[in-house]
């Protein structure tokens, strides 16, 4: 079993920027495809980023290149999400997530693709 706990979320206005963190324990995380979702009220659960096991590799939701940027730190057992220009559409709970399928398998952008999840964290972006 791994346990996921993201911090880091909070209010702020359009073009602040955010950095989530997402602390494993229970189990290593240093071999496992990390991914980062979000949901908006209403919404279903969208993937936003995922990173494979040594961090050499991201891929990211078009809504959010160029502004987010998946990484980890395997000694800390962790994952950050930094968000950049923040626009009020990056309003939603975000959770961080654990995957024991390949990187390569497109599952890993999907929710059916991860094992595990955090409560989520809660980001309130104003215009």
């Amino acid at each position: 079993q791994v346990q996921l706990v993201e911090s880091g979320g909070g209010m702020v206005q359009a073009g602040d920027s955010l950095r989530l963190s997402c602390v494993a324990s229970g189990r290593t995380i240093s071999s496992y495809t990390m991914g980062w979702f979000r949901q908006a009220p209403g919404m279903e659960r969208e993937f936003v980023a995922r990173i494979n096991s040594s961090g050499g590799s991201t891929r990211y939701a078009d809504s959010v290149k160029g502004r987010f940027t998946i990484s980890r730190d395997n000694a800390k057992n962790t994952v950050y999400l930094q968000m950049n220009s923040l626009k009020p559409e990056d309003t939603a709970i975000y959770y961080c997530a654990v995957s024991r399928m390949s990187y390569y398998n497109v599952q890993t952008m999907a929710v059916t693709g991860y094992d595990y999840w955090g409560q989520g964290t809660q980001v309130t972006v104003s215009s």
